[in-house]
């Protein structure tokens, strides 16, 4: 058998229902939902999700190959922790690998890429300001529309292997978001001015539609900087204290059943 076959030896359903594993704990892993450094009890993923063992632990196994979560051998799995280091380098990385897609984005966009670059920032610049992390629902779906125009700003760019790479670098880095949107230290659920956000988002919307590299590149840089400087702090404030498990948020996606 070649290594391209063996997927092809897994039944098609049993590949489905493992796919969805994948994907509802990789959300919510970038979505802040389970913190930082715990443990994964299987049976809890269980019962959070309807689904049994075999596909819970191939989906772990593959959210531990890129890096989201730990796996320990027997002891089982456990949240990949957070770091002012690990977000420095996110930060560097994130700038020089959007730097490139931004700059090829702008050599080869369209007129079609304008518009929906136009169309996404309409959408983001319509989505209801939250005020409070604690309204998780509506800090989510913000940051899904802000994930979006960002992502329609490089989508010319050319490169497939690019944009799998600053996605990756994306997710990863939202996790820090998602991380103190779910936090219970003082001053958490402050969020950061996004006022200010909006306005750099128009600014720099309007660079790239005039094909003004050099301004994009440098509002960009700063626009990402003053994100991670905004989770650096959180992440020198002091701990919370006690509180009990944080439930996660009911979620109107239909659960997949399977057996062990």
């Amino acid at each position: 058998m070649r290594l391209g076959d063996m997927s092809n030896s897994v039944p098609a359903a049993d590949r489905t229902v493992a796919e969805t594993a994948y994907r509802h704990l990789r959300g919510d892993l970038i979505a802040g939902r389970f913190k930082p450094g715990a443990r994964l009890r299987m049976n809890e993923l269980q019962a959070c999700y309807g689904l049994g063992l075999s596909p819970l632990r191939e989906a772990l196994l593959r959210l531990a190959s890129e890096g989201f979560v730990i796996s320990e051998g027997q002891r089982g799995f456990s949240v990949t922790p957070v770091s002012l280091g690990e977000l420095k380098d996110l930060t560097s990385m994130r700038q020089r690998i959007e730097a490139m897609a931004l700059t090829d984005a702008i050599a080869n966009g369209d007129a079609d890429w304008e518009a929906a670059i136009m169309a996404a920032y309409h959408r983001l610049a319509r989505e209801p300001l939250p005020t409070d992390s604690r309204d998780t629902e509506a800090t989510l779906g913000w940051e899904l529309k802000h994930r979006a125009f960002h992502d329609a700003l490089v989508a010319a760019c050319g490169s497939p292997w690019l944009l799998r790479l600053r996605t990756q670098l994306a997710d990863h880095s939202e996790r820090y978001l998602g991380a103190r949107l779910f936090d219970r230290r003082p001053g958490s659920a402050a969020l950061p001015p996004r006022r200010r956000a909006a306005d750099e988002h128009g600014a720099l919307m309007q660079a790239v539609l005039a094909h003004d590299t050099a301004k994009a590149l440098s509002l960009m840089d700063q626009h990402i900087g003053r994100t991670a400087q905004a989770a650096g702090q959180w992440l020198q404030a002091p701990p919370a204290p006690s509180a009990p498990a944080r439930k996660r948020v009911a979620s109107h996606r239909p659960r997949a059943h399977a057996t062990n």
